[in-house]
């Protein structure tokens, strides 16, 4: 493990340890096995670091969106619904530990322009893949994907926050998720003419 891939994970070691308010950049260097004046040749503060494992993790989360967008294009939109739903979950519940240590850290650390960037770029592969659908068109898709990815963001970051585990162990979140997104462009896909 390089010298800034130690650090990354010290700080989530040192944020789910000791949560936000405690991170430190001695605490991190110590963690990682490196001194401080290592770290600051990388990070010059804790907001810093803070916002750069955060960036890492939301860029690693949209660049695995982005595949299974582009992996489920022309697929039955039932398909992308739950490639979508599934994908988004499946990151988030890899390393639980991270993602609430993350949503927990967030108030203290201002990560908005990353997280735009994030929606951003999982707006853009939803939306042109939702576009290939062969079994449904939409009059307004840019504001059906933008609602739909507003729920499974919001939901997901809600049942992390209040601990809803039995959400993701049984696989609920997935399915109520995916239930409720093919629901939604059932009724929101323009109705295809009669043969």
């Amino acid at each position: 493990m390089n010298t800034v891939e130690a650090i990354f994970e010290a700080t989530i070691q040192v944020l789910i340890s000791d949560g936000p308010g405690d991170l430190t950049t001695t605490r991190v260097a110590e963690r990682a096995g490196v001194s401080v004046g290592s770290l600051y040749q990388y990070f010059p503060n804790k907001q810093a670091l803070f916002h750069a494992v955060n960036e890492r993790y939301l860029t690693m989360l949209a660049e695995r969106v982005e595949a299974a967008c582009l992996a489920h294009r022309g697929a039955q939109y039932a398909e992308m619904a739950d490639a979508l739903v599934s994908t988004y979950i499946e990151v988030k519940i890899e390393r639980r530990d991270v993602t609430i240590a993350l949503y927990r850290a967030a108030a203290e650390v201002d990560v908005a322009e990353i997280v735009e960037a994030m929606s951003q770029r999982i707006e853009t592969a939803s939306q042109a893949m939702f576009a290939t659908a062969p079994d449904a068109k939409f009059a307004n898709l840019s504001t059906v994907n933008v609602m739909m990815l507003n729920v499974l963001c919001g939901t997901v970051r809600n049942v992390f926050e209040r601990d809803m585990s039995e959400l993701l162990i049984d696989g609920g979140l997935r399915t109520q998720l995916t239930l409720m997104f093919c629901t939604y462009l059932d009724a929101a896909k323009i109705p295809m003419p009669e043969a």
